[in-house]
């Protein structure tokens, strides 16, 4: 059985936007962690999704944007199980409930500037969004490139159309084709 990691201080209060009701909305809500650190970051996220949805039993990262991978992570009195997955978005947080209810939120990334943050977030938890979480953060990242692209800086557009890694985007140790097919890259 794989140890349990207890972590060594109170969890911080989470970043954490959450839509009043799914209705046909393809998200739950937005999460802007403040690190990659799952012991760090997880269980102030989970003591609050457990008071909106019950108790967390299971949660789903993506392999490649954390720092570590943790198995077993006691949170108050319940102990939530941490799945790892190489085909899950890093843009994507999954927790299951006890009552196998599914939440499916937003995840920002931790250098996102505050104004983008929150905003993806809102985007993340309005209850009419269909737009999926990689699409909020690419949506994001363009406008971030659009803001900061000169005409000096030729390759500003082909990064940010898949040929390397676009600033303010996910790009720890996992290629572009994770958060979005790779269209018209040049050979």
């Amino acid at each position: 059985m794989p140890t349990i990691v207890i972590p060594p201080s109170p969890p911080s209060q989470p970043r954490l936007s959450l839509a009043p009701a799914r209705g046909q909305a393809v998200l739950d809500g937005g999460w802007w962690p403040r690190s990659w650190d799952p012991v760090a970051e997880l269980p102030g996220l989970v003591l609050a999704l457990t008071e909106r949805h019950g108790r967390i039993r299971h949660i789903m990262l993506n392999i490649h944007t954390w720092d570590s991978r943790i198995r077993r992570l006691a949170v108050g009195p319940d102990v939530v199980r941490i799945g790892w997955f190489d085909t899950l978005d890093p843009a994507l947080l999954v927790a299951t409930t006890g009552r196998d209810d599914q939440v499916d939120l937003l995840v920002v990334p931790p250098d996102t500037t505050p104004e983008a943050a929150e905003r993806a977030m809102a985007t993340a938890a309005d209850p009419t969004n269909l737009r999926h979480a990689p699409d909020i953060l690419t949506a994001r990242a363009t406008r971030q490139q659009a803001t900061t692209t000169t005409d000096s800086d030729p390759y500003a557009v082909w990064d940010n159309e898949g040929g390397s890694a676009a600033s303010g985007g996910f790009h720890r140790g996992h290629t572009e084709s994770t958060t979005r097919p790779r269209t018209g890259v040049p050979a």
